[in-house]
C-alpha cells in the first residue's frame, strides 16, 4: 500500500467513526468535505483557489504563450499564442486546429497580443487582432525586426474554419531605439475589447514615449525639440502611447468621442488621433474589462517599481502618468520609492524621477490636460507594484450567486503566490472597490515591498496560476484562466 492509498483509508476510517458518533447528518457531511478538501489540496501542485465550494482543471495544456481567448461557444474557443503568431481553435479541450499563422515579432512584450469578436458575433464574422509585424517573414525575437509602426490592429473574417484579414484599421509605434539607451520592445499594450456601446477599445501601452500623452507638453528635452528620432511630443502615429482608444467597428473615430472637438482643433495628424482617444495619461496595462452590470470600463496599470493600480476609466481621463502614479495624494511616496538607491530608474533616462513633483499642487499642475479632460485617481492601488495581469469580470451564477458582478485580476509575474488571482467586490453602485479589510479603507495596499501581499491577503483568490494574461467567463457560466508561463488555460467551476 502506497502513502496515497494509506492517507485514503485513514481518511475513509476517520470518516466511518465519525458517522456512529454524531446524530447530525449535516455536521458528518461538512466534517467528510472538509477532510477531501484537506487531501485533495495536499495533493494538489497546480493552481488552486481559496474558496472550497470551487474547484480548478485544465482545459487545455501544451501551448504556447497562450495570452487571450474568445469564446465561438461552449467548449469552443479561439486562442492567442503570443511568440508563434498563431490563432488556435479549442474544441472538447483539444487543439482542433490552426486557423490563422501571423509573423510576428515577439522579442519581450511584443507578438500575437489581443483578440476580440464583433458584438454581433457570428451575423458579424468579424475578428479583430492585436499584434506585433516581423519585418523578416517569419517568427523572431531580435528586436530590430519590426517597422516603426509595427504594432497593427487588423480586422479578419471568420469562414467557420479560418481567419483571412480583411482590413488594417490601426498602425501604431513598435520600434523602440532611443539613442543613449538599450533598445527596447515592451509597454506595447494589446487588449482589445468591444464596449456596451459597440465600439472597439483598444490599449496601447506607453511604449517608452515621454511626450504629450505621458504629460510632458514639451516632451523630454524641452520646448521646441523632439520627443525622438522619430519626431513628437505630440501624439502622431509614432507617439500615440499611453492611451486607451475607442474606434466604430471600421477604423473610423466615432464623433462622439472625449477630445473630438479638441483634436480637430489641433488638426494634422496629431490631431486625428487624439479625436481617438477615449483616456490617456496610463503606463502600461495587460487587463482591460467591462462590467456586464454597469457597462463601465476598467483597466488595471502596471507601476514601475510602485503604485499598481486598478482603474475606472471615464471617457476623457487622464490616468497622470508620467507625473502621478497612485493616488496623487501619495506623490511623496512615488518621488521617495522611484528615486531610492534600490528602485531608481522609471525604465528610461530622459526623464528622471528626480523630476516628480514633491507636492500634489505641484503634480497636478503638471498634467497636460485637453479640453474635456479630467484627472482621475485609481479606485485602488498598491504601495509597491504587484505586476497585475488579466482582469475579468464573473457575469453569471455559475460561481455562486455570491460571486456574480465580481473582479478577478491576475499576475503579471509569478513572484506573487506562485501567480495570484485577486477577487474584488464593487459597491452597489458599481463605481467603487468594496473591502471588508479595515487596513484597506483607504483603497491602497501599504506592502512593504514589490510582489509581497501584505494587506492584500483578504483579497487573495488563487495562486499558483503562473503569468495569467486574460480572465473571462465562459459560455456555460464558469470562468476561464489563461496562464502564458504555464502554457495552458484553466476553468474554476464549482464542485
Amino acid at each position: 500500500m502506497n502513502i496515497r492509498q494509506t492517507n485514503l483509508l485513514t481518511l475513509l476510517l476517520t470518516s466511518f467513526l465519525l458517522l456512529f458518533s454524531s446524530c447530525q447528518d449535516d455536521i458528518f457531511d461538512d466534517f467528510l468535505d472538509d477532510l477531501i478538501d484537506k487531501h485533495e489540496d495536499e495533493d494538489e501542485d497546480g493552481p488552486t483557489v481559496l474558496d472550497k465550494r470551487l474547484k480548478v482543471r485544465p482545459v487545455v495544456s501544451g501551448l504556447v504563450t497562450p495570452i487571450s481567448i474568445a469564446f465561438l461557444g461552449a467548449d469552443d474557443f479561439l486562442v492567442l499564442e503570443k511568440n508563434t503568431g498563431q490563432v488556435k481553435r479549442i474544441k472538447d479541450g483539444q487543439v482542433h486546429s490552426t486557423v490563422l499563422d501571423l509573423a510576428v515579432n515577439f522579442g519581450s512584450e511584443r507578438g500575437l497580443l489581443g483578440i476580440a469578436l464583433h458584438p454581433n458575433f457570428p451575423a458579424n464574422n468579424g475578428v479583430y487582432l492585436y499584434w506585433t509585424e516581423s519585418t523578416s517573414g517569419t517568427d523572431t525575437n531580435v528586436l530590430s525586426e519590426t517597422p516603426l509602426l509595427g504594432n497593427r490592429v487588423d480586422r479578419f473574417n471568420w469562414d467557420g474554419t479560418n481567419l483571412t484579414l480583411d482590413a488594417n484599421l490601426l498602425r501604431v509605434r513598435a520600434l523602440q531605439q532611443d539613442e543613449g539607451q538599450p533598445e527596447r520592445s515592451n509597454h506595447d499594450g494589446g487588449v482589445l475589447r468591444f464596449g456596451p456601446d459597440g465600439k472597439l477599445y483598444v490599449f496601447i501601452g506607453d511604449l517608452g514615449r515621454r511626450g504629450q500623452m505621458q504629460n510632458l507638453v514639451n516632451g523630454p528635452a524641452g520646448p521646441g525639440l523632439p520627443d525622438d528620432q522619430f519626431g513628437g511630443p505630440e501624439p502622431d502615429n509614432a507617439h500615440l502611447s499611453g492611451v486607451v482608444l475607442r474606434l466604430n467597428d471600421d477604423g473610423s473615430t466615432p464623433s462622439d468621442n472625449p477630445f473630438y472637438a479638441a483634436g480637430a482643433a489641433i488638426g494634422g495628424e496629431a490631431g486625428n488621433n487624439i479625436q481617438k482617444v477615449f483616456s490617456y495619461g496610463h503606463r502600461n496595462s495587460f487587463g482591460m474589462a467591462f462590467d456586464p452590470m454597469s457597462g463601465n470600463l476598467w483597466l488595471q496599470e502596471n507601476g514601475d517599481d510602485s503604485f499598481s493600480e486598478l482603474n475606472r476609466v471615464v471617457p476623457g481621463m487622464n490616468g497622470g502618468w508620467i507625473q502621478i502614479m497612485g493616488p496623487v495624494s501619495r506623490i511623496e511616496q512615488f518621488r521617495e520609492i522611484e528615486t531610492s538607491t534600490q528602485y531608481m530608474g522609471l525604465q528610461q533616462i530622459r526623464w528622471s524621477p528626480e523630476n516628480i513633483a514633491t507636492t500634489q499642487e505641484e503634480a497636478l499642475s503638471r498634467l497636460y490636460m485637453l479640453p474635456g479632460a479630467v484627472y482621475v485617481d485609481p479606485e485602488f492601488a498598491w504601495k509597491y507594484e504587484v505586476s497585475p495581469g488579466g482582469i475579468g469580470f464573473i457575469d453569471g451564477h455559475g460561481l455562486g450567486p455570491q460571486y456574480n458582478g465580481d473582479l478577478i485580476m491576475g499576475g503579471a509575474r509569478d513572484l506573487l503566490e506562485g501567480g495570484h488571482l485577486f477577487h474584488f467586490n464593487l459597491t452597489g453602485n458599481r463605481m467603487k472597490i468594496g473591502v471588508d479589510d479595515p487596513r484597506l479603507e483607504d483603497r491602497v495596499a501599504d506592502n512593504p515591498d514589490k510582489w509581497t501581499i501584505t494587506e492584500s491577503e483578504s483579497l487573495l483568490f488563487g495562486k499558483n496560476f503562473g503569468v495569467s494574461t486574460d480572465i473571462k467567463t465562459s459560455p456555460e457560466g464558469t470562468l476561464y484562466v489563461v496562464s502564458l508561463s504555464l502554457g495552458s488555460v484553466y476553468e474554476i467551476h464549482r464542485r
